[in-house]
């Protein structure tokens, strides 16, 4: 049997984006770019082939204004940028963590590190 994926704790900050901490012990920080960037919702997801936002080239940073769970499975991010349709499953959220660890469980490779 598979372990359920579920977050212990989540929290919202300006500076420092969602962090989740998981049952697994595992912490996941996103950048709320990042979150508003791989959205889930039908309108994001075909905007443009290949799963990629149709978003202008110049935009403010998008910041996450409140996160709500949805039943025992989600959780919901409402942007300022007035975006709210995304549902990000636990699963969903768990599988774009940005760490190191999970890109290379993924098989990506690390972003550079930025100055």
């Amino acid at each position: 049997m598979a372990e359920k994926i579920e977050p212990l704790q989540v929290r919202v900050s300006k500076s420092k984006g969602v962090q989740v901490q998981w049952a697994d012990g595992h912490l996941s920080t996103y950048d709320h770019a990042y979150l508003r960037d791989h959205c889930p919702c039908a309108t994001c997801r075909e905007a443009e082939p290949g799963g990629q936002s149709a978003l202008p080239l110049y935009r403010p940073s998008p910041q996450v204004v409140a996160a709500e769970v949805v039943g025992n499975y989600a959780i919901h991010f409402r942007f300022s940028d007035g975006h709210q349709t995304g549902i990000y499953s636990y699963v969903y959220l768990r599988s774009i963590c940005p760490c190191a660890e999970c890109q290379r469980q993924r098989g990506e490779s690390a972003p550079e590190s930025q100055p």
